[in-house]
Formats: structure tokens, C-alpha cells, sequence
């Protein structure tokens, strides 16, 4: 598994609702490609972009968007990141 669990600060939860986006925690190994073909096949989205960074703690964290016609929110209640 690529994906470690989703991320559910305020700063992360924001973006669900404003900019169409989901922050997951994954693999230091893991790449932009392989994020989004991960996130599509698990969950049935199609995704726009995925940017990576590193924490300062040191984990790397993927900021997905999903294309138009996804709802960030209908995933984020599926992975209960909302209610």
C-alpha cells in the first residue's frame, strides 16, 4: 500500500470543501503516478494532479485534486475524514 491514512487537520479538512483536494499520508517510496493510480483504482475518481512534499517530521504527505465531476467531500465522508 502506497496510501498510510488520510489527513485530518483544519488546514487539510479547508481544502476538501474549497479547493476540491484530499491530503493523505503515504510512502516515502510512493510517486505522483503511482499515488493517483492508487486513489483511482481504490476509490473509482479520476484524478487531476497530485503534489508531494515532506513534513517536517519527516513523513511525506500527497495533496490529490480530483478532477471535475469527483467531489472531494463525497470521498472524504466515504473515509469518514467528514461527516
Amino acid at each position: 500500500m502506497i496510501i498510510i491514512e488520510p489527513v485530518k487537520t483544519e488546514k487539510a479538512i479547508a481544502k476538501i470543501e474549497t479547493e476540491n483536494t484530499l491530503t493523505f499520508s503515504v510512502s516515502s517510496s510512493a510517486t505522483k503516478n503511482t499515488i493517483a493510480k492508487e486513489l483511482e483504482t481504490l476509490f473509482g475518481v479520476k484524478v487531476a494532479s497530485v503534489r508531494t512534499f515532506i513534513t517536517s517530521k519527516g513523513s511525506k504527505h500527497a495533496v490529490v485534486r480530483l478532477q471535475k465531476g469527483f467531489k472531494a467531500d463525497d470521498l472524504a465522508a466515504k473515509l469518514k475524514i467528514i461527516a
